[in-house]
């Protein structure tokens, strides 16, 4: 199934997409895509539901981060070796694990902006993985079972606050707008094998990153499992799970976003995402 939330900002439907591409309302089925719709119990509840019992929707209407109310935004760094190497890095012997507000998050084809006084915006397409039961000190052989699927992200970082700033990276990585998820949400049993898909992503209609998760140094299921030792996982749990070579950052020299540039991102069978560049309303 691919599932979404479609609407204004803050007044978002539930919804799936039928087999001929046509989006459907769930407003009559459940209240929203959120912790009860994703796990098991919730996803075989709308897997018996015939889409053509489901009213139509008309026109093409905004969709929003298809999943409500995420509890945790985790991302996982430097998750390919080729883009550890591109930012001077050394292979991590472990996942490195950092947290994104979940204030940045926003539909996938909504306006970035780029934050005040920012002179390095980046990009980086992941995939991302949506928990759908809980999951505490699960084994790698298990992990998959507690995924309810998988989005597109575009884990926007702005390298400046991340690298120059001190701390921890979470300071480049949670502006607001920094976070577009979607713009579906494809169950788990619609993906066959998640470390087999392609990513790519554009600048301007420049092709920058052009990846495929196999080559990610921890797979969807390692991550899965490592994570649920350190926390416990819940459903509508987001994890971003790395992004390919190919950053702004990895570039000779550097490139980075600045308003009015156009970003688009997609992964194989997940979707697409468009977003402008903006400039924050308080930039001088």
């Amino acid at each position: 199934m691919k599932l979404v939330r479609y609407g204004q900002v803050g007044k978002e439907k539930p919804g799936l997409i039928d087999q001929n591409g046509a989006l459907r309302d769930l407003s009559s089925v459940i209240p929203d895509i959120d912790a009860q719709t994703l796990g098991r119990k919730g996803q075989a509840h709308l897997a018996a539901i015939d889409p053509d019992t489901l009213p139509r929707v008309s026109g093409e209407p905004r969709y929003g981060a298809p999943v409500a109310h995420v509890g945790k935004f985790i991302c996982v760094g430097l998750n390919y070796s080729e883009h550890a190497a591109e930012t001077g890095a050394p292979t991590p012997e472990q996942p490195i694990l950092f947290m994104k507000a979940t204030s940045a998050i926003i539909g996938p084809n909504d306006d970035v902006i780029v934050p005040k006084d920012s002179v390095k915006t980046d990009w980086e397409v992941e995939l991302g993985v949506v928990i759908g039961e809980t999951a505490r000190s699960v084994s790698v052989e298990d992990a998959l079972s507690y995924v309810a699927g998988y989005v597109v992200v575009n884990d926007l970082s702005e390298r400046e606050f991340q690298l120059e700033h001190g701390g921890q990276w979470v300071k480049g990585k949670s502006c607001d707008t920094f976070g577009p998820i979607g713009p579906w949400l494809v169950t788990a049993d619609d993906v066959p094998d998640p470390q087999q898909l392609g990513l790519w992503l554009t600048v301007n209609g420049h092709r920058y990153q052009n990846g495929n998760t196999r080559t990610m140094i921890f797979g969807v299921a390692q991550l899965v499992s490592y994570i649920s030792r350190y926390m416990t996982l819940l459903p509508g749990d987001v994890i971003s799970t790395g992004t390919p070579s190919g950053v702004g950052l990895g570039q000779k020299p550097p490139v980075y976003l600045r308003a009015g540039d156009i970003v688009e991102l997609g992964i194989d069978g997940l979707g697409t995402q468009r977003q402008l560049l903006r400039a924050h309303p308080n930039q001088t």
